[in-house]
């Protein structure tokens, strides 16, 4: 594929396609070799012929500007490398728009992803601005940047998650239940649960924050101890009863996660099940854990993570006990709304980002109408033919293009065809 230029013409703007070389992680938690979504993805967008066999985890694929996986441009002819798509952008500031200039300067504002999930992430939450400024400034080998990291994560496959604090409900049941958290935060504390209305939401939360907090701050030997009665009586209980789901689920993480809190905090949290297509939004100071699944995810430009459980990372659970809003319920599960043939989008609440999802069929064909921002497309199967005013290029498997703002991108597939857009929130992009 052709390097992108911006380039004038009679008068007017004439934008191509930028294809770019991604970055790959390997956290311990991805999926191994082939079997991973990311390692297909990522062997067919750096062309390199990594032996299938190979054991390396491939956990997340980024997509973007972040300094901590930056993307590329795809060599030119005469075979030279090495710029940075924040380079880039920063030579053609142009090519972000206007209103997305002013607002993130000159910078992509998103992260795109693919994750693949073999285990569970640790328990974490992400800063809102204020404190990712604090955290930067004072610990910024841990926390390396200064921005928020709203994010969301659309379902590939069935994908699994711990997300937000359970209903207070469901929360008295699981204190009545389960004995052991009571014994670790004393009665005195859990008894403050029955006594509040759902209703007094400031209560709820004192109440919860409480709670949670005296959980997670548990010595290393008293965790121990009560993980361990926790999993003995499951065990014996299960010969005589079904156990609940997010019972066989804490035994699970336990066998992973042996002697960690967060094998405990799972009880106050929801556990999500997406189906492919679905998607999980989740805001600043809200805390989560994805365990299984591979999905397609797209966040704020930021990698600050607090973690306090299910790691073997850098705790600091003072501050995500401090940070979390204490909000209960369900969360919102979007499943996102057809905006054309082919097309899906899902919206969340954050200026900063939207994803499209397109399945086309083999020989159809669709447009992605130019809008004032910029976007980033990832082919994730099938081939097909992309188009501009100013190129057209074949595309498959494990193409990443970035394209620039006010670009009209006419699309007809060779077989079928799945690619996402991330791209910034037309709330944003069309508010007066």
């Amino acid at each position: 594929m052709e390097i992108a230029t911006v380039v004038k013409a009679n008068g007017g703007c004439r934008r191509r396609l930028l294809p770019l070389k991604c970055s790959v992680k390997d956290y311990a938690w991805g999926t191994i070799g082939s079997d991973s979504l990311v390692y297909k993805v990522y062997t067919a967008n750096c062309d390199d012929r990594i032996d299938s066999t190979t054991k390396r985890p491939y956990a997340e694929l980024w997509m973007g500007t972040h300094e901590s996986g930056p993307s590329y441009l795809e060599e030119d002819a005469d075979g030279s490398s090495g710029v940075t798509l924040r380079s880039w952008i920063n030579e053609n500031p142009e090519s972000l728009g206007d209103r997305v200039l002013e607002k993130w300067g000159c910078d992509l504002p998103f992260l795109f992803k693919v994750l693949s999930v073999a285990r569970p992430l640790s328990i974490q939450a992400h800063p809102d601005k204020v404190l990712a400024k604090k955290m930067h400034k004072a610990h910024p080998n841990l926390y390396k940047d200064d921005n928020h990291k709203p994010e969301m994560a659309l379902a590939y496959t069935q994908f699994e998650a711990l997300c937000g604090f359970i209903p207070l409900q469901e929360l008295k049941s699981v204190i009545r239940a389960i004995p052991e958290i009571e014994e670790l935060v004393g009665s005195e504390e859990t008894n403050q649960v029955f006594c509040i209305s759902e209703h007094d939401e400031e209560k709820v939360k004192s109440a919860v924050r409480t709670i949670f907090t005296l959980l997670m701050s548990a010595g290393p030997d008293t965790t121990k101890q009560i993980v361990f009665k926790l999993k003995r009586r499951l065990h014996m209980e299960s010969q005589e009863r079904h156990l609940t789901e997010k019972e066989r689920l804490v035994l699970k993480l336990e066998k992973q996660y042996p002697n960690d809190i967060g094998v405990i905090s799972a009880f106050f949290f929801n556990y999500i099940k997406l189906n492919p297509g679905e998607a999980l939004y989740l805001g600043a100071n809200e805390p989560h854990a994805y365990l299984f699944g591979e999905c397609i995810e797209v966040m704020a430009t930021s990698d600050n993570v607090v973690r306090a459980g299910l790691t073997s990372k850098p705790l600091d659970i003072q501050s995500l006990c401090s940070m979390l809003t204490y909000k209960l319920g369900f969360p919102e599960i979007l499943k996102g709304t057809r905006i054309r043939p082919y097309i899906t989008r899902y919206l969340p609440p954050f200026e900063e980002f939207e994803v499209d999802i397109c399945d086309l069929p083999s020989g159809a064909s669709t447009v992605f109408p130019s809008v004032p921002g910029p976007s980033l497309l990832l082919v994730i199967h099938g081939e097909g033919r992309m188009s501009t005013d100013a190129s057209a290029d074949e595309v498959s498997v494990g193409d990443v293009l970035f394209v620039p703002a006010d670009t009209e991108i006419q699309l007809k597939s060779s077989s079928d065809l799945k690619l996402y857009r991330a791209g910034v929130n037309n709330r944003f992009l069309y508010s007066l």
